[in-house]
């Protein structure tokens, strides 16, 4: 395939930054989009111009690190899926492709297409964590006996691997969906409960110092994100944080 792509270049976060027209020839419909961003690397570089910075790591759908804006989507136009694991074939042979950093307040540009997302960091800092008996006398987990829809429902928050997907597709630039993953997955496990209040209190506030937008109720970030967590948890890190409050209260 030939493509045409229109590349975000911003040399660090105190640059202004333009899309940039890149041609690319024999793009296969089995390569993956990083492998595809790869082969245009190796010709910048044998021509001796700046490769294109970008973040990438598991390539396997696992870390969350190769996250890019294709064509207005996160991820691009596949479903359940991080952009290492879009395949070429969703293209046609003489497409433009439009290649952005995921863009948030949030989310400063790095350089190019690397947007640092350390802000996701602290909100997990902030509460991320259950208080473990490390004496000598520690329980075993498995032997803790543990309802089946609650665990079920913990293991699919767990699977949020913080790419940003729901905050990069959110008009508001929302970490909702995000931050409430991180909160059910300990909220519906009994080695959570015991930081449960605080850890929902805690969480939220770094949200919002982090300066996320609100909730726009949309359900966006649950379309957009790869892992495909449900907005569920937004309603239950709500419940969480409401009786909390109430808790701290009195």
């Amino acid at each position: 395939m030939k493509l045409k792509l229109k590349i975000w270049r911003q040399k660090n976060a105190n640059d202004k930054g333009k899309l940039v027209d890149y041609d690319i020839d024999g793009v296969s419909g089995d390569m993956s989009f990083l492998e595809m961003l790869d082969v245009l690397n190796t010709q910048l570089i044998e021509k001796g111009e700046e490769p294109v910075a970008f973040d990438h790591d598991c390539r396997e759908g696992i870390c969350g690190t190769c996250s890019l804006f294709i064509n207005g989507e996160a991820h691009g136009p596949d479903r359940l899926v991080t952009t290492c694991q879009l395949h070429m074939r969703k293209f046609n042979d003489g497409d433009t492709i439009y290649i952005e950093p995921f863009r948030a307040k949030a989310f400063p540009v790095v350089k190019d297409l690397v947007v640092d997302r350390s802000a996701f960091d602290r909100i997990q800092h902030a509460g991320g964590y259950i208080s473990v008996n490390t004496s000598g006398n520690t329980q075993d987990a498995n032997a803790i006996p543990i309802n089946k829809e609650h665990a079920d429902k913990a293991f699919d928050a767990a699977t949020c691997i913080g790419c940003g997907a729901c905050v990069a597709t959110c008009k508001n630039s929302s970490a909702m969906l995000f931050v409430s993953a991180k909160v059910s997955q300990f909220a519906l496990l009994p080695q959570g409960k015991v930081e449960a209040k605080q850890r929902v209190l805690n969480m939220v506030e770094q949200m919002d110092k982090e300066g996320f937008g609100n909730c726009t109720n949309t359900g966006a970030c649950e379309v957009e994100c790869p892992k495909g967590i449900s907005l569920e948890n937004i309603a239950r890190m709500n419940r969480e944080y409401l009786a909390a409050s109430f808790t701290s209260n009195t």
